[in-house]
């Protein structure tokens, strides 16, 4: 493979503006994202400094190098070039870090795929992008056998942690093997800056999963702009926090990020409130980012007073709205709030931080990041007023290009307001701005509820749901209705000893009364076992409707 065909990017004249500020343009002509990130710490001097925690193991920069350099060399005598696309899917360990700046060195692009698609989503990325190769977890394998008749250019498995007679039984290759043939000397394959760096697909909130296209300078730009104003993160510090290596959000946070600093990463497989607890405490971690899902269940967590998280300088936030009501009861816990931000697959990570402010502002994203331009417009294009919803738009570092689009693909990103428009990247958010920049989030504009002349905005009603004591989760969409356009409808997940029905949904309505205005209650109450979320706790809205 190699070379990408020409009509797999979207012409130049189609993309979007970038913004580069000055103190972050002078890079060479040639990168290699895995040179920057691990690379140039050993050359450095910094070779001894923590680069994983993973339970009682700790992995120096430069024993993360060998095992790059190993597993790179196996990759190539595997057969796979520069720009050849290789998938992971992944839980957080040592080898996702390792198989992440392999793929990177040799110049190939990383493809992180989410451990929770099914086999028919797995299939469709692994043709769409063409994956030479595909590296997964053993006990991620299901999905992958079952998708594995669909692939349609001869893609192979490397399984990690599977037993070798079993894995090769299946005609895959063995991650284990290959590091102990792989050569520890390996010279990173220096790439143009417009390259491909990296694919990042979407959730597939809405559809079929789409690939986000970053070319190597952006990536590495985009690494530096949000570790300056954002984490700080710097030799000593450690990063910890749940979200997956192998999916888009927990792929920028824990593989770019720290590592642009020369930080260290407390790596998670799985988050529950007293492993995390326990990893704040065994790891001195200095950063810790979650989803307000995950800062919720903190708080309920019975035993948290008894851990030590004196060496937290800072929680960050990103992904779903934080809320006011869960910004103070966090402070009130901890004394330190929440920053929240806001990112996007497209644009590879943060846009606005409320580290931009000297305090977070409540329900606010913030504002936009230096060489991060925002406005937001009404229907017709023009600049709506301050405090007026309308649609985000912006320019920076990165863009929303687009891989190899699928069959109605245009014709799927125009009905979500998303792509490029006259330079500007289109996010599909909906938010308003007051006059001093700051930015709140209202909600997908696919998820905007239109009742009666209304534009409802849901996560307004779930946070205001979530606030009544028999509610444990809470995901609110807008359903068809014949007199009103659509009405608002509210799928509900109970705490134990609670039951749903006719009295507490009479009650519900009752309690919301206090809270949100009339015409935004919900018409319709489901109750149901669990709600549908990604793998970064993202409620998937369009599997609701």
């Amino acid at each position: 493979m190699g070379k990408i065909p020409e009509n797999y990017i979207p012409p130049r004249d189609t993309w979007p503006e970038y913004i580069v500020p000055q103190e972050f343009a002078n890079l060479p002509a040639e990168l290699n994202i895995a040179e920057f990130l691990l690379d140039r710490h050993v050359r450095e001097g910094r070779g001894d400094n923590a680069a994983i925690k993973f339970m009682d193991k700790t992995i120096s920069y430069a024993q993360l190098q060998q095992m790059v350099n190993k597993f790179g060399n196996a990759l190539k005598d595997s057969g796979v070039e520069s720009q050849d696309r290789v998938g992971i899917r992944l839980v957080n360990s040592p080898q996702a870090i390792v198989a992440v700046f392999a793929i990177e060195k040799i110049g190939a692009i990383p493809v992180p795929t989410s451990p929770l698609w099914s086999g028919e989503e797995v299939a469709f990325v692994a043709n769409n992008a063409e994956m030479r190769y595909f590296i997964v977890n053993a006990p991620l394998m299901d999905a992958v056998t079952k998708a594995k008749p669909d692939f349609k250019h001869g893609t192979k498995v490397i399984v990690i942690g599977g037993k070798p007679d079993e894995v090769k039984a299946g005609g895959d290759q063995v991650f284990e093997e290959m590091m102990e043939k792989g050569s520890p000397n390996l010279e990173p394959t220096m790439l143009k800056a417009d390259d491909v760096g990296i694919i990042l697909y979407t959730s597939g909130t809405t559809g079929m999963p789409k690939g986000c296209i970053h070319f190597v300078r952006p990536v590495i730009i985009e690494a530096q702009i949000v570790n300056k104003y954002v984490y700080k993160l710097a030799p000593g510090d450690t990063l910890g926090g749940a979200a997956p290596v192998s999916f888009a959000a927990g792929f920028g946070t824990f593989t770019l990020l720290p590592f642009e600093g020369g930080a260290a990463i407390s790596l998670i497989p799985k988050f529950t409130p007293q492993e995390m607890m326990d990893l704040i405490s065994k790891h001195k971690i200095t950063i810790m980012t979650g989803l307000p899902t995950a800062y919720r269940g903190l708080m309920k967590f019975p035993d948290f007073k008894k851990y030590d998280i004196s060496s937290v300088r800072m929680y960050t936030s990103g992904g779903d709205a934080l809320g006011a009501e869960t910004l103070e009861a966090w402070r009130a816990l901890t004394g330190k709030p929440i920053w929240e931000g806001l990112g996007g697959t497209e644009m590879l990570h943060l846009v606005t931080s409320n580290t931009m402010n000297p305090e977070p502002v409540p329900n606010s994203i913030g504002k936009a990041l230096p060489g991060v331009v925002v406005r937001v417009v009404d229907a017709e294009g023009k600049d709506c007023k301050p405090g007026e919803i309308g649609s985000m738009q912006l320019k920076g570092a990165s863009g929303s290009l687009y891989w190899k689009p699928y069959e109605d693909n245009e014709k799927l990103l125009k009905s979500q307001k998303k792509g490029v428009v006259n330079g500007w990247n289109q996010m599909g958010d909906a938010v308003f701005m007051n006059e001093d920049g700051n930015i709140f989030f209202v909600s997908r504009e696919d998820d905007m509820i239109k009742s009666s002349g209304y534009r409802i905005g849901p996560a307004e009603v779930e946070e205001a749901i979530a606030k009544h004591p028999a509610v444990a989760d809470v995901g609110v969409v807008g359903v068809p209705d014949p007199d009103k356009g659509q009405i608002t409808k509210a799928v509900l997940v109970l705490k134990p000893g609670f039951e749903g029905g006719d009295k507490l949904t009479d009650e519900l309505k009752e309690f919301l009364k206090e809270h949100i205005a009339i015409y935004k209650l919900p018409r319709v109450f489901e109750f149901v076992s669990e709600l549908p979320r990604t793998p970064t706790g993202k409620l998937l809205r369009r599997k609701l409707r």
